[in-house]
């Protein structure tokens, strides 16, 4: 019997082609509209904020995108990433199911973010642009892209939400060793920042409020700074797909195919890079394999929010698009979970999700950093609040699996290193944070202020 736990590939295994789900999506696309006419936006619109290969991107319904060759240079820098057999887990939870993970915390930035960092930066790089705007949340993105931006020889600045600035000082002094300019949003830089700090001055701020200052300065710069986001839209989600392309190679070295495919869900990237490969095989070659996207109770998108056309930022300034939202001017409890804050989802998911293609589960901020830590007893990683979230799940579905006598092959994706959420895990055991449950009440009073619109019949 084997008894392996690591399963490697090497620098000729990267995949050379992004998987691009717009090809085989089972459900047609909502259209994309503008934030003030409400109409279908044009590449005009879009060019304004990101360059013309990742509006292309954005629309294309091509199957496989080719990697640029500077890009793959940069990913050798860590990629392939292991997969790993979580075999002392399966032992504690005295499971007949096997527990596999893909730990993309190896990479420079700790987590999966660089993957498309790297591209948005090479693509800018080649258009022209000097400088980016970008919100973060927990820190993981504006990291990664403050990464990227120095090796493309980009300037950045970053709006991160102010909980998480204040939360996690490292992921900001990261930042700023890489060469980003790092600001506590709501800023009084911007004039929507402006706006918020007069009507409410100690906000906390969130994504929504971060994203609208990150957009606005790149709108207001007069073509001198490009925008970059982080998950949501297409041309994230498919450069994500270099990791469940390598998960399936891997899945195949180890002699087994998931019966479950499991990530933790904010805009939905990570989740989406390892299932979105999965799922092209569910579609055309008839595999079977269920999928769980896992959100935090404090901020329930799928599971609780409404399925309708949502604007992307608080202040109303991004594209207007359809998905499951709590709506715009969401501000979050201040959770760990800091990347796990967004009011929304990425429109593919919820279209997914909406049409049974996907489960969705939302999980406390208790159990879940009770995962965490018997996941770092059994394992030794200590994984990002965002990631344990799918070590909940992933652990739940072990335990279902003992309780029925099942054997079941579970993948999770581990997304990212807790190293830099220290004060998180001191606060869980000290016993001083609490679970948070988001009232149906303010979903649905947020649903009054969503956008007026009429889509032909």
């Amino acid at each position: 019997m084997s008894t392996q736990n690591r399963y490697q590939l090497n620098e000729n295994d990267i995949p050379k082609f992004w998987y691009n789900i717009n090809a085989d999506m089972p459900v047609p696309p909502a259209p994309v509209l503008h934030p003030q006419t409400m109409e279908p936006v044009t590449p005009d619109f879009l060019n304004v904020l990101f360059p013309m290969d990742l509006i292309l991107q954005e629309v294309s319904t091509e199957r496989y995108i080719q990697i640029p060759e500077e890009v793959l240079e940069i990913y050798k820098i860590y990629r392939p990433t292991p997969l790993l057999r979580a075999r002392r887990l399966e032992k504690a939870l005295d499971t007949p199911a096997h527990i596999y993970y893909k730990y993309e915390g190896v990479s420079p930035a700790g987590s999966h973010k660089p993957n498309t960092a790297i591209p948005q930066a090479f693509y800018n790089k080649i258009s022209g642009t000097k400088s980016l705007t970008t919100e973060t949340g927990a820190g993981q993105w504006g990291s990664a892209l403050a990464l990227a931006c120095n090796f493309f020889d980009l300037d950045l600045e970053v709006y991160m939400v102010k909980v998480s600035y204040h939360q996690k000082p490292y992921r900001r002094i990261m930042m700023e060793t890489y060469g980003a300019q790092v600001y506590a949003s709501p800023t009084d830089l911007t004039n929507y920042g402006r706006a918020v700090l007069g009507a409410y001055p100690d906000n906390p701020g969130s994504l929504g409020i971060a994203i609208s200052e990150a957009v606005e300065a790149a709108a207001t710069s007069e073509g001198k700074k490009k925008y970059s986001l982080g998950s949501v839209l297409n041309h994230v989600l498919m450069h994500q797909t270099v990791i469940g392309e390598e998960a399936l190679k891997q899945m195949d070295l180890a002699g087994e195919y998931p019966d479950v495919i499991i990530g933790c869900v904010g805009g939905g990237s990570n989740f989406a890079g390892l299932a979105y490969p999965f799922l092209r095989q569910n579609i055309l070659d008839g595999q079977r394999a269920r999928f769980v996207a896992v959100e935090p109770n404090a901020t329930p998108s799928l599971t609780r929010g409404t399925y309708t056309f949502d604007y992307g930022d608080t202040a109303r300034m991004a594209p207007i698009v359809k998905m499951h939202t709590l709506g715009h001017d969401f501000v979050p409890p201040p959770i760990h979970a800091g990347g796990l804050r967004y009011h929304g989802m990425a429109p593919s998911i919820c279209a997914l999700y909406d049409a049974g293609y996907l489960k969705a589960v939302s999980v406390p901020q208790l159990a879940t950093f009770q995962a965490a830590m018997q996941f770092a007893r059994s394992e030794g990683i200590i994984a990002a609040p965002e990631s344990a979230h799918a070590i909940r799940a992933a652990i739940d579905e072990a335990i279902d699996a003992r309780e029925k006598g099942e054997k079941r092959v579970i993948l999770f994706n581990l997304s990212g290193h807790g190293n830099f959420d220290m004060a998180a895990y001191q606060a869980y055991m000290g016993n001083q944070l609490e679970d948070y449950e988001y009232p149906v009440e303010a979903v649905k009073a947020a649903m009054e202020k969503l956008p007026k619109i009429e889509m032909p019949a």
